[in-house]
């Protein structure tokens, strides 16, 4: 068999040679199994080796396995030898190899050596290193605690240490910015003396402690003699008292405070002479103040002015000449004294400004300005005492004279004051007041506002049933005119209703309400009193209608809902004006009307109780001759009677438009009956009388 290439060969050989022997233990197996077992299991074996390629080659070249055995091994002898000759040839090179091997075997066990050394010194001084931190750490401990023991240390010096500057400051400085700040830290330092228990047994403070009180001492006399004088210049004639608050006191508010935490005597001092002074000036102010507006007030209304009073008896006559005519018509009337409401926020009056264009004005409104001065100065003396003392309280001390003072004035004219239309406009400026109060926050002036409401509330109820109980009361014999035209009482009654419905309409004040209903009631029994001095009913109903028609015409002219008083007069106008209408046909067509009214309808009537010609001819020839007149005569006595010419237009309208329905029940009466058709001549056609209602109904 030729050899193969040496390392080919060998593997190759060695696979066949271990296949050899497979397949011969295979037979002996086989041989052994054939005396002592049987061989079942052999034909799967040889199905196993089938895929294998050695065995498939031998199978199929059919090559004995003793000869191919042989051959392997001659095989492997000869690969051996092959071997060894190449490791004969390669001798020279395996000791050079030797050699180098052994070179890098001294090399590395003299690194390994220096690396240990290396390893030894390392170790050594990873051992210093730990040593210097933990020193470092030693040192850094030792460190902060000295630098800790500095600061408190330091701290402690700066804290209980006078310099000699502040002495400087706070003995002979003038009071200003600096002496503000020097007197800062002197209140830190006793404050630091007397609060920390370590200072106080400290020697360093029995050095100290006589220096800063002296300090404190010479302050707290330098502050109190200050703001003394600064008070004493709030007393000085023309002083703006809220400028010097604002830009001088309040930059030295902490000479209060100061003197509030070391010196309590002498802020209760300080404290005592900032209330006089200010209770003193305010007062003052005030009372100049009032006796200025005082020049200025229009009297509007005395105890006689009343609605029931008759004009004769309240002197009205002559007082014209004292008073402008406007003035004496604002006692029932609002008119433009509703504006002050309008001007709820608006500065307060000047006097001197006022006098000098000799300008006079109603209550209400020096009221307003009395009243709006006294909220703006409250308000800037409330914020200032807050600020500069700390203290809200203070300002009640303060303001108990100013108050006095409005209080006297206002209790007094109002005693003596009957303008109930003005103690209203005062009653809602107090009102508005309040409201600007609680949108300032500012709640200094909310019992005075309160007390003031319920003083004007009593007065109003007493003037409103003075008027009440004039028209209770009247004197209809003083008071009747032989007039048909609106009574002057009625027009005082709507103008006052109408005023304090007005100012009712946005609070709608339910006890107003029933004042105003129990005065309608008064008014209306007054006005049949005074229809009934009439002696014909004709005359009492126009007089009525004249007065109804006034009252809602001036409710509505007034811009109100005039509520249930304008719709009561408005049912009883009507109710009136039917029944002047029926009196006014009466007068001119009272046959033809009664003819209508007692005649049973056609069906329902007997025999001798129906119209003949003879009971309609007389009726129809005498509509027929002077219709046109009567309604020429009707139009006449209407505008005489009527002041309103709108509603005597109106009441003229309804009573033609009734006599049309009149007259066409007769006509239809007329055609019913026989022979009625001899009078169509006479009768005149609806048309005619509709065209003669129309022409009177352009004149309006």
């Amino acid at each position: 068999m030729e050899a193969l290439p040496a390392t080919e060969t060998l593997e190759g050989q060695k696979e066949r040679f271990d296949l050899g022997v497979f397949v011969g233990d295979l037979a002996l197996d086989e041989e052994v199994a054939s005396d002592d077992e049987s061989l079942e299991g052999l034909q799967q074996e040889l199905d196993d080796c089938k895929n294998d390629k050695e065995v498939a080659n031998i199978l199929a070249n059919g090559i004995k396995l003793r000869e191919y055995t042989k051959g392997v091994e001659n095989n492997i002898r000869q690969v051996e030898l092959d071997s060894i000759q190449d490791y004969i040839k390669e001798s020279e090179n395996l000791v050079s190899l030797h050699d180098q091997i052994r070179d890098c075997d001294n090399i590395l066990s003299h690194m390994e050596t220096l690396l240990t050394g290396f390893q030894t010194e390392i170790g050594s001084i990873s051992s210093e290193i730990k040593n210097l931190q933990e020193k470092s750490m030693d040192m850094g401990l030792k460190l902060k605690n000295r630098k800790a023991a500095e600061s408190k240390l330091s701290k402690f010096v700066e804290d209980i240490i006078v310099p000699p500057r502040m002495i400087d400051i706070i003995v002979d400085g003038e009071v200003n910015d600096e002496y503000m700040k020097t007197l800062e830290t002197l209140s830190k330092k006793i404050k630091f003396i007397e609060a920390d228990p370590m200072v106080k047994s400290s020697k360093a403070l029995k050095d100290v402690q006589p220096e800063v009180e002296r300090l404190r001492q010479k302050a707290v006399s330098k502050i109190f003699e200050f703001v003394i004088q600064k008070f004493y210049a709030l007393r000085k004639p023309k002083t703006n008292i809220q400028i010097l608050q604002q830009s001088v006191l309040l930059k030295y508010k902490y000479t209060i405070t100061f003197l509030k935490e070391h010196a309590k005597e002498i802020y209760t001092e300080v404290r005592a002479a900032y209330i006089d002074t200010m209770n003193k000036v305010l007062s003052a102010h005030f009372r100049a103040y009032i006796q200025a507006l005082e020049k200025l007030q229009l009297d509007i209304a005395t105890s006689t002015d009343l609605l029931g009073v008759e004009t004769r008896s309240t002197g009205f006559l002559f007082s014209i000449g004292k008073e402008p005519l406007k003035s004496r018509s604002s006692v029932f009337a609002l008119g433009d004294r509703i504006n002050i409401l309008k001007e709820i926020d608006q500065p307060a009056l000047i006097p001197h400004i006022a006098e000098a264009k000799s300008h006079k004005y109603p209550y209400e409104v020096l009221f307003r300005s009395l009243q709006k001065l006294l909220m703006d100065t409250a308000t800037s003396e409330y914020l200032f005492s807050d600020d500069f003392f700390g203290e809200e309280s203070i300002f009640h001390d303060i303001f108990a004279g100013p108050i006095q003072v409005v209080d006297e004035h206002f209790n007094a004219v109002l005693l003596n004051c009957y303008d109930a239309i003005g103690i209203m406009l005062m009653i809602r400026i107090i009102h508005q007041h309040q409201l600007i109060m609680f949108k300032r926050r500012i709640p200094c002036l909310d019992s005075y506002l309160d007390k003031v409401n319920m003083s004007l509330w009593p007065r109003f109820k007493m003037v409103f049933d003075l008027h009440l109980n004039s028209l209770r009361n009247a004197n209809i014999k003083t008071l009747w005119e032989d007039d048909v035209h609106p009574h002057y009482v009625t027009r005082r009654y709507a103008e006052f209703t109408a005023s304090l419905l007005h100012l009712n309409v946005e609070h709608g004040d339910g006890q107003l309400d029933l004042n105003l209903e129990r005065l309608r009631m008064a008014i209306e029994d007054l006005l049949v009193k005074l229809a009934k001095m009439f002696t014909k009913p004709k005359l009492q109903t126009i007089f009525l209608i004249n007065n109804y028609d006034l009252t809602i015409a001036i409710l509505k002219e007034a811009g109100t809902e005039g509520g249930k008083a304008q719709l009561h007069f408005e049912e009883v106008l009507k109710s009136n004006i039917a029944i002047y209408v029926e009196e006014l046909l009466l007068e001119h067509f009272s046959d033809l009307i009664k003819f209508v009214k007692t005649r049973p309808a056609e069906e329902t009537a007997t025999s001798s109780e129906k119209a003949s010609i003879g009971d309609v001819e007389p009726l129809v020839k005498d509509f027929a001759s002077r219709w046109k007149a009567a309604i020429e005569l009707m139009h006449k006595d209407v505008i005489t009677s009527f002041s309103n010419f709108l509603c005597g237009m109106e009441i003229l309208k309804a009573a033609l438009t009734q006599l049309l329905l009149y007259y066409t029940r007769l006509t239809e009466c007329v055609k019913k009956i026989n022979g009625g058709s001899a009078l169509n001549k006479d009768l005149v056609s609806i048309s005619s009388i509709l065209y003669e209602i129309k022409k009177y109904s352009r004149t309006f």
